[in-house]
């Protein structure tokens, strides 16, 4: 899978974006992440929990934006959109000082982790 294909399939596991914006994307090989699988908790500095805290609510915001424009736009210009939302996403993440990496391993802990999950929705509020 495609680093962006990767990205949006960890939003989408978050609960971030909805299934459109996986339109150009396809299913991981390797499956969801088990609770083994998953850092704890106390695995992330405060400062990255922070920063994916920052980048959800952008992430967030980026997901609304697109969702309208993808409901809008003609079959034949979906995919670029969806490219364009996905780019728009990882610029909310990396400007946050997180790699796409960081805050796809932090999600997918907050996915299965309620510990990491705790630490983040206590952030967003």
């Amino acid at each position: 899978m495609t680093k962006v294909g990767r990205f949006t399939a960890a939003l989408l596991a978050a609960g971030l974006v909805s299934a459109p914006f996986a339109y150009a994307n396809t299913p991981s090989a390797a499956g969801p992440a088990t609770v083994a699988d998953t850092p704890d908790s106390a695995d992330f500095p405060d400062s990255k929990l922070d920063a994916a805290a920052a980048a959800v609510k952008q992430v967030a915001m980026v997901k609304e934006t697109f969702e309208a424009k993808l409901a809008k736009a003609p079959d034949n210009e979906k995919e670029s959109v969806v490219e364009e939302a996905n780019l728009a996403a990882e610029k909310a993440v990396t400007q946050h000082g997180l790699s796409v990496k960081e805050f796809i391993t932090i999600m997918d802990a907050a996915e299965s982790n309620p510990a990491v999950r705790a630490k983040i929705i206590q952030r967003l509020k």
